[in-house]
């Protein structure tokens, strides 16, 4: 007498578990490498309570006037402002003979991002270094 078992072996498998695990690998690669940024300007801030060790080639100061809206480019402290069109050259100009160029940025607090960033630009473009001045505390 044959004895036949009642339980058979099912031989598929479900791929719900697998295809799972796939989205979630897929969701943990695009949000972490979406944090590498290979194009981030260098940007170099010196700390609050120490000074700076890098010599500046240039300095370039940017001044808001909150009253008007306006903004100035003072390149190494010159009281005579320079439009924003021949900040880059004027830049160029001062760091020509200079080994280790590197451009000083002084601002005011109020002044928007976008003029710093307009600055980091300059300095990547020609591949300057930047230091962001602060105030010691």
């Amino acid at each position: 007498m044959a004895i036949k078992s009642r339980n058979k072996v099912n031989p598929s498998f479900s791929m719900a578990a697998m295809s799972d695990l796939v989205f979630l690998l897929l969701i943990f690669f695009v949000t972490t490498s979406t944090l590498i940024n290979p194009n981030a300007l260098r940007l170099l801030l010196p700390k609050s309570t120490n000074q700076t060790t890098a010599k500046s080639g240039v300095s370039v100061s940017i001044k808001h006037y909150t009253d008007t809206q306006t903004f100035s480019y003072h390149i190494n402290g010159a009281k005579q402002p320079i439009p924003f069109a021949n900040v880059e050259a004027a830049v160029q100009y001062a760091l020509k003979d200079v080994d280790d160029p590197t451009i000083s940025l002084h601002v005011d607090r109020t002044l928007p991002v976008e003029h710093v960033v307009d600055m980091m630009n300059i300095a990547k473009r020609n591949r300057y270094k930047i230091i962001l001045a602060t105030l010691p505390e």
